[in-house]
């Protein structure tokens, strides 16, 4: 027998991510009463801090800040934690390290790099058209729904005209340059112009950060444009990646949200096509005259139950793609590394091994067939080294995205094949640090299905989907459902599954949490 809440909120929000907190904060401003109900016993989802060994206090997978919206921020009142900027170096072979920092790039040992005016060009070339793409990521997507007389139309269709104006101002030669290159591959738009070494391996890498995807994948240009439409600036939070996450709580408590952890939802409740609130995994019930969901787009179907929806939609939603082919592997170490060629500040950065675009196409070719790479893309830091509060007793802590590891691994996910994968990570390591592997004292192996268990996230897909040309925009997360509302009245889609998509940003969130009120639910 299900126990009835003696409240009625105005709107319920599930899971306790950054996005969930930013959706539940901007309807509280507003005047709205709003729960969070989160599964997990804290808040955070993938942007959280978790003790990783005695003394030791680790980003337990996210590590680092790319696209934090300062829009969002001021709106949600919102005082992000304190970050540094960091370089990204990317390593070679050879010990020629590349240093990487906005437009500049040098070597590691400060000497002059032949394709440094190249990369400031291409980056001021990608950088000018992903602002055109940015300024889409605060609105809804628009639709043609109301018809071109329709005045809530047409005011969605001047952020598209804007967008073209935009286009037309770049001038004929740019305008052409964004239009050619706007669904090409990244692999040839950087070996047109770069020698395939540790530089273009940073580029093709972070082309394809976090996707089912390769270089040579048609539509990665755009990917890689779109991350830098909020600038890309690569960013190591004090306090980890909780204290950003705290961040978002703080305001959501501020602005009057009542935050409830360590019960998740079994079931939305749904009465005459409208959803009215939840049952919790304990049988309790939670009115509520809206519900906005953060989880992924097919699990937020079925917690309100398919046969709400039209064939067509679950067909689309079953067949997102939403493979996760990153891993992540956190070491304790007894001491700081000695990465050959690099000083204590640039061993502070973010270190990248993808040591040409080649490299990256080839490490992605196993995960085809449900094997891991023996030589994965990694991205790693050591957040120790900027934030020492994190550790005590000398300690450091060794974060590393490893990719491309499979969802489904042939064989399945053994104690072997987790073995396999960490002494893989720590091979590739000892390349650049000799006799790192003997500093480590623990070690922690997060496979994408074992993300997908702790966090929810569909696949272990750090974005909850793709992140290609056609998931994006007016087609995140599928065609005909890219406008928040998610198919039912008063039931709506607010995490990394919904427009803009994934990283730190808050604004698929914010966003939903806007059209439910301009869609008038809780007037």
């Amino acid at each position: 027998m299900s126990k009835p809440s003696d409240l009625t909120y105005d709107a319920v929000v599930i899971g306790a991510g950054h996005n969930g907190l930013a959706a539940a904060t901007t309807l509280a401003r507003q005047g709205k009463s709003v729960c969070v109900i989160e599964s997990r016993d804290g808040i955070g989802g993938m942007a959280r801090n978790a003790a990783i060994a005695p003394g030791v206090v680790a980003p337990k997978m996210a590590h680092l800040l790319y696209n934090l919206n300062p829009k969002t921020l001021k709106e949600l009142g919102i005082t992000a934690p304190k970050s540094v900027s960091l370089p990204t170096v990317s390593l070679a072979d050879d010990g020629r390290h590349v240093v990487i920092q906005g437009d500049l790039v040098i070597y590691a040992d400060g000497s002059a790099h032949p394709e440094a005016a190249t990369f400031a060009a291409l980056h001021k070339r990608l950088t000018k058209f992903a602002a055109l793409l940015g300024q889409m990521s605060l609105k809804t997507p628009p639709s043609l729904a109301g018809g071109l007389m329709d005045m809530a139309t047409l005011q969605e269709l001047a952020g598209l005209a804007k967008l073209g104006i935009g286009l037309k101002r770049m001038g004929k030669k740019d305008m052409r340059e964004f239009l050619r290159i706007l669904l090409s591959n990244a692999y040839d738009l950087i070996l047109d112009d770069f020698a395939d070494a540790p530089l273009a391996g940073m580029l093709a890498a972070d082309a394809v950060r976090g996707a089912y995807a390769g270089p040579r994948s048609p539509g990665t240009v755009f990917s890689m444009m779109y991350r830098l439409g909020n600038g890309g600036d690569v960013r190591l939070p004090m306090g980890g990646m909780g204290a950003v996450a705290d961040a978002f709580a703080n305001a959501a408590k501020l602005a009057g949200c009542d935050i409830r952890t360590g019960c998740g939802v079994a079931q939305v409740i749904v009465e005459n096509d409208t959803a009215r609130g939840v049952i919790l995994a304990d049988g309790s019930v939670i009115n509520a005259r809206s519900v906005l969901s953060s989880i992924g787009a097919f699990q937020t179907m079925q917690m309100a139950g398919v046969q709400h929806y039209d064939t067509e939609a679950v067909r689309r939603l079953r067949n997102l793609r939403n493979k996760g082919t990153v891993a992540k592997v956190n070491l304790v170490l007894s001491g700081a590394p000695d990465f050959v060629g690099l000083d204590a500040k640039l061993t502070a950065g973010r270190l990248l091994i993808a040591t040409s675009a080649t490299y990256v196409e080839r490490a992605f070719n196993p995960v085809k067939y449900g094997d891991m790479s023996n030589a994965p893309v990694i991205e790693a830091v050591i957040p120790s080294l900027s934030d020492p509060s994190l550790c005590s007793d000398g300690q450091h802590i060794l974060s590393a995205n490893v990719q491309y590891v499979p969802y489904a691994l042939a064989g399945g996910w053994t104690p072997a094949a987790r073995q396999k994968l960490l002494e893989l990570t720590l091979d590739r390591l000892e390349v650049y640090a000799p006799g790192l592997g003997r500093l480590v004292t623990h070690s922690e192996v997060l496979t994408p299905l074992d993300i997908e268990t702790q966090t929810g996230a569909p696949g272990g897909h750090w974005h909850h989907a793709e992140m290609g040309i056609d998931q994006i925009l007016t087609l995140r997360p599928v065609n005909g459902m890219a406008r928040y509302g998610f198919g039912i009245a008063g039931y709506y889609l607010c995490g990394a599954s919904a427009h803009p998509g994934g990283d730190v940003m808050g604004t698929a969130g914010r966003n939903a949490a806007r059209q439910l009120l301009k869609d008038g639910v809780l007037a």
